[in-house]
């Protein structure tokens, strides 16, 4: 042990201590080493800051770590659901499921309460349909370190069936070694209803086109392909659909040649102006037989504006046409036997229309002779010839009017449709009727209506309508010995039509064989055609009307018949 020594000098009463040299040097030791302490506690405070400083980050980024894991399970769970995919993981083989995503569940139908299924009790929800398939193919992968992938149903709890499209893909380990399958299991039930649905449309619209002859198709004209052409199409261009979609030449081809240069310049123009196009055309199929086809193109431009194809429809018209045609033909015989059957009633009357014509041209006989009386005296009586005169041109005008009225009746051609007034059409009758009908001691009484609208129609047909019914009527009451009456009444129906009816006090209509009178040859005269009331009926029929017969109490027969009115007509 170190002994210090120290000396104490008593000066002016004060005393001090003097320290030694030893003392000195062990003070400056403690110094050295508290400071050497100092800098020690120091550099390791600054050690220590730093390992906490690095703590603090790895704990920072792993809390990060976690929020941005737990983020992307859950965006990815969130996907899942969205996309009704899940995600799994199993073992075939030991019939472990080791995973689930919560989507997995819901799409297979389990409760993640219960935890992850047994693969066989998965396997038992899957439609006793589909169960071998979906083991031989989880089998085969297995075997064959493959994927697999696949269609199949699985029945929920409650009954619902959904469809599902799995995927597999198989882990292996270092060695090469099959460990397990993961994979996804995706909820198709919308798609499947959907492509169900798309495919019953698809089946509907082929039907609808086959039974329309209508098909559909699409075409490029900057390339002259032809993109898209439906089966109805194939068959109505009579082109093979096992060929693939022809080329817009070869198409062109098959048009008539007579038609294919109106048809050219309309494409042409279709496509230069980008507008639509309608057209008619004949197609001529390789044996040779010719169909007329109706096709319709709309264009589709693309957001610049420029023509990218076009598409449309192509209907086979050839039976609508030949119709139409037949239906010319038949409106054209029907026109010439109205005509005959105007000719031959006028030859019936002919005794009535002679006295009818004669009547004003005695009349002017008779003027003509009192003119030249009265111009023959000495003294010539100009107010009396005048008169006489003047008595000589309206005995004309009524001869000229009666010859008139007889061509206009003989008068053959199209129908003229117009709008006519039918109370001048009954009075037109009456007036060219009225010999016929005085001959036989018959009278004429109307009950027509003031306020009638017009009807459009053909006049001569209508005409023929009226003159017809009345002649029947005088016809019936010819061998009747009480009063001979024909009644025409004209009045407003139902449904903005007029009506129009003809009345007789003659014999009635054919017992029990009322409803035979309209049909074609059926006659109850001698030396009858049979037609007139069926030409009747087929002309006011084409007028939009209809015309019915019915007995008259207490004697008698009605025909009747209407016809729409300006404004119904034009509807």
């Amino acid at each position: 042990m170190r002994t210090h020594q120290f000396a104490v000098t008593n000066r002016r009463g004060n005393w001090d201590v003097i320290e030694t040299v030893g003392h000195k040097q062990a003070k400056a030791e403690i110094k050295r080493l508290m400071e050497e302490l100092e800098l020690r506690v120091i550099e390791r405070t600054g050690q220590l800051t730093a390992v906490n400083e690095e703590l603090t980050r790895e704990v920072l980024e792993r809390q990060r770590a976690e929020e941005g894991l737990r983020k992307s399970e859950a965006y990815l769970a969130e996907a899942q659901r969205l996309s009704h995919t899940g995600s799994w993981a199993s073992i075939p083989a030991t019939g472990e499921i080791r995973y689930f995503s919560e989507e997995c569940y819901r799409v297979t139908g389990f409760d993640p309460h219960d935890g992850q299924p047994r693969y066989e009790t998965f396997l038992q929800r899957v439609h006793p349909e589909d169960r071998a398939k979906l083991s031989e193919a989880v089998e085969k992968a297995g075997r064959e370190n493959a994927e697999f992938e696949l269609d199949y149903r699985i029945i929920h709890p409650g009954g619902e069936i959904r469809d599902i499209h799995v995927v597999g893909h198989p882990g292996l380990s270092p060695s090469g070694d099959f460990v397990e399958f993961v994979g996804t299991v995706i909820d198709i039930t919308k798609r499947k209803r959907a492509e169900e649905s798309l495919r019953r449309s698809e089946g509907y619209l082929a039907d609808a086109q086959r039974l329309s002859h209508t098909g559909s198709w699409a075409w490029a004209p900057a390339t002259g392909e032809i993109t898209y052409c439906s089966e109805e199409c194939y068959r109505v261009l009579g082109f093979d659909p096992r060929g693939g979609h022809p080329r817009f030449e070869t198409f062109f081809q098959r048009i008539h040649w007579d038609d294919q240069p109106r048809i050219a310049k309309t494409l042409e123009r279709a496509t230069r102006e980008r507008a639509e196009f309608e057209v008619d055309d004949r197609i001529i199929l390789p044996g040779g037989e010719i169909r007329d086809v109706h096709v319709v193109g709309h264009p589709v431009l693309s957001p610049s504006g420029d023509l990218v194809e076009f598409v449309g429809t192509l209907m086979d018209v050839t039976a609508r046409k030949r119709a139409e045609e037949e239906h010319e033909r038949l409106r054209q015989a029907q026109a010439d036997l109205a005509h005959v059957n105007r000719v031959t009633t006028m030859g019936e009357l002919t005794a009535s229309l002679a006295h009818e014509v004669n009547q004003p041209i005695a009349a002017a006989i008779t003027n003509a002779n009192a003119c030249l009386r009265w111009l023959a005296r000495d003294q010539p009586d100009l107010e009396e010839a005048r008169a006489a005169a003047m008595r000589i041109v309206k005995d004309g005008t009524r001869a000229a009017e009666i010859v008139s009225r007889i061509r206009q009746i003989f008068k053959k051609g199209a129908p003229e449709h117009e709008l006519v007034d039918l109370n001048d059409v009954i009075l037109e009758m009456i007036v060219f009727l009225h010999g016929e009908a005085m001959q036989h001691h018959i009278s004429f009484r109307t009950e027509l209506a003031a306020d009638l609208p017009k009807v459009m129609g053909d006049r001569v047909q209508l005409q023929q309508v009226a003159m017809n019914l009345i002649v029947k009527c005088i016809d019936a009451m010819k061998d009747v010995d009480e009063k001979r009456e024909v009644v025409l009444k004209s009045q407003r129906a139902e449904s903005q039509h007029i009506m129009v009816s003809v009345s007789d006090t003659g014999m009635g209509l054919p017992p029990q064989r009322e409803d035979q009178i309209f049909n074609a040859f059926f006659t109850t005269k001698p030396h009858g055609t049979g037609m007139g009331l069926r030409i009747c009926r087929s002309i006011v029929e084409s007028h939009g009307g209809r015309l019915w017969a019915a007995d008259n109490y207490p004697r008698g027969a009605s025909f009747c018949f209407t016809i729409p009115s300006k404004a119904e007509a034009h509807e």
